[in-house]
């Protein structure tokens, strides 16, 4: 593998959701370690999975690996940083304000944002303090520091002058006020992330358009900052020789083949490695030794061909959404689930029913028209782009605040006006725009990946806050956003995840956070199975054969333990691509033996 050649100090591992990040870093982990290097393991995803992945809990603390020698591991904990971020801010002003101002601070304290700079100010002592990692002679992390983030911390460091001045007002200062102390920290972590010496950055995608697209992405904006010096991993490929005799293999094959031969030009110069998808699921040692090995995963003969097996369809869902007549229905789940396709697909259904339907996204890396690749009669198609709602806001924030600041004062607003917390907002107000269509249409979104759509309720849940602070005495009736997302009447959240261990217990962690936040899942659709193809009595392959028979545990899984009601769709030959396709998608494959009303759990 090109990318463990002479590896230096500090690895990242980033990419689209559902790529394989963390088995990667892993499995690069567990090789390092049988070396006789003294490894530290580091995840930085708020969803962090490492330590299921091992099969241990491990949490906001250095923990060892058991059976694994020099092999150590630490899932920062955003929310733990983003607390000890906000007292250290508030701290001191706590009982030298009046209680007011200082619930205010706590407020503007309470965003996204804050917990983002919060986990990146625990990550950089990491790459910093010499003493804490001593002990090390790597340091592997899982989910690299987003490029945003970075820019973040390379914004001019005036804040704190300008809130004491009483001018700061806008999207992020706040959060920004407690940076100007650790200047000196994050420029020594930035530094050391450009430096090739000390720093490799290797990006993980799939073998399909949407993943490399993500991944050139991700290249341009870190080599944007001068982190240039990148490696590319292909994960998940489909060894030729399974399709030798089998439809569903071939078509596989074919399909990365030629994902791969359009593969975006800002890629090709990398250097690149494949990694050979594998018939068992990624979870503990004896899978992550295997994965970066280039032996056959299983013999034809090993295999026994997968039962038949029976599910709900999409469709049957989409009867049950159609019944309301108009309401929001969201979609949501990590990255690389698949939750464009499937909100295209439930988008579709309903339009063909005669209902009205406006579809949108929130992610900026979905491409609902590709996806869709036409048009269809009371189907509307929209996107909420980052970019241009962002630039929008930027624009009425200066006019609106910027008109009474002087020249420095301006300055420092349109800086603070860069940083990402003012997209968070400004998507978050075109967001509220759209699901008050829901009111007399069908409202149907795809969002962002797992975490950023965290990120945006949060925002939805900081205005929920204020507005009922500011409101409840009133009298007056109101409804904000996250009172409408807390309504099943008005509501529907579809959790999508695929048939395995990881993706399923990410979409229970998931459904837990929204339960949380008074919002009740509706359905659970799992994505991409291979058990319930129609050509599962078919399969010759028999890696395929291996991974039909693993999801049957993961769907018995979902369908006892976690979805009030579920679907399953079926891993198609062809791409689901167009209506024809999308329509096919849900009512293909599968069928019940059984009624889709509520389990009770």
């Amino acid at each position: 593998m090109k990318f463990l050649q002479q590896p230096p100090r500090f690895l990242f591992f980033t990419g689209k959701g559902g790529v394989g990040k963390t088995s990667i870093a892993c499995a690069t982990a567990l090789m390092l370690a049988a070396a006789g290097k003294r490894v530290l393991l580091v995840s930085t995803d708020p969803a962090s999975n490492v330590g299921q992945v091992f099969g241990i809990t491990i949490g906001n603390q250095i923990t060892a690996i058991p059976d694994v020698a020099n092999l150590s591991a630490l899932e920062i904990d955003p929310q733990a940083a983003a607390q000890a971020y906000r007292d250290r801010i508030v701290g001191p002003v706590r009982g030298v304000l009046p209680d007011t101002v200082v619930r205010g601070i706590e407020e503007q304290l309470s965003g996204a944002c804050t917990t983002e700079i919060a986990a990146f100010d625990e990550f950089t002592e990491l790459l910093t303090d010499a003493a804490l990692t001593a002990d090390y002679e790597h340091i592997v992390f899982d989910t690299a520091p987003t490029g945003h983030t970075i820019r973040l911390l390379q914004l001019p460091g005036a804040w704190s002058g300008f809130l004491e001045e009483g001018k700061g007002d806008a999207s992020c200062l706040g959060p920004l006020a407690g940076l100007e102390k650790q200047r000196t920290q994050y420029k020594a972590a930035v530094d050391a992330l450009a430096d090739p010496a000390r720093t490799r950055l290797v990006l993980v995608a799939r073998a399909q358009a949407s993943t490399l697209r993500e991944a050139a992405r991700t290249h341009d904006e870190l080599a944007g900052i001068g982190l240039s010096q990148q490696y590319l991993v292909i994960n998940g490929v489909l060894p030729p020789a399974q399709g030798a005799s089998d439809p569903l293999a071939a078509a596989i094959a074919l399909r990365e083949l030629a994902a791969l031969a359009a593969m975006p030009e800002a890629l090709l110069a990398l250097p690149r490695d494949q990694i050979a998808l594998k018939a068992f699921d990624l979870v503990g040692l004896a899978a992550l030794r295997q994965l970066l090995s280039s032996a056959t995963p299983v013999a034809a003969t090993e295999v026994a061909q997968p039962a038949a097996i029976a599910a709900p369809s999409l469709s049957e869902l989409v009867e049950k959404i159609a019944a309301d007549g108009h309401g929001l229905v969201m979609l949501m789940g990590k990255g690389g689930v698949g939750k464009t396709t499937l909100a295209a697909a439930v988008a579709v259904q309903l339009a063909t029913r005669g209902l009205p339907v406006h579809l949108t996204t929130s992610d900026p890396a979905a491409h609902l028209t590709e996806t869709l690749h036409g048009t269809l009669e009371h189907l509307t198609v929209s996107r909420i782009d980052p970019h241009e709602v962002t630039e929008r806001y930027r624009a009425h924030v200066l006019a609106a605040k910027g008109a009474s600041l002087d020249a420095q004062g301006r300055a420092l607003l349109e800086e603070d006006l860069r940083s990402p917390c003012t997209e968070e907002i400004a998507v978050f107000q075109a967001f509220s725009r759209v699901i008050r269509e829901a009111g007399k249409k069908f409202v149907v979104m795809d969002t962002a990946p797992t975490g950023h759509t965290l990120l945006l309720l949060d925002a939805t849940g900081a205005y929920h806050r204020d507005m009922v602070r500011q409101m409840g005495a009133s009298g007056l009736h109101f409804t904000t956003p996250m009172m409408q997302l807390q309504d099943p009447k008005q509501t529907k959240v579809l959790l999508v995840t695929l048939a395995e261990k990881t993706p399923v217990l990410e979409a229970a962690n998931l459904q837990a956070d929204l339960k949380r936040a008074g919002i009740e899942p509706w359905a659970w659709i799992i994505n991409n199975s291979v058990a319930a193809s129609a050509l599962g009595a078919a399969l010759t392959s028999p890696l395929l054969r291996q991974r039909a028979r693993n999801e049957l545990v993961e769907i018995e899984t979902v369908a006892t333990r976690h979805a009030r009601r579920y679907a399953l769709v079926p891993l198609l030959r062809e791409e689901p691509i167009g209506v024809e396709r999308l329509l096919q998608l849900a009512t293909h494959g599968t069928h019940p033996d059984h009624p889709t009303e509520e389990n009770e759990k």
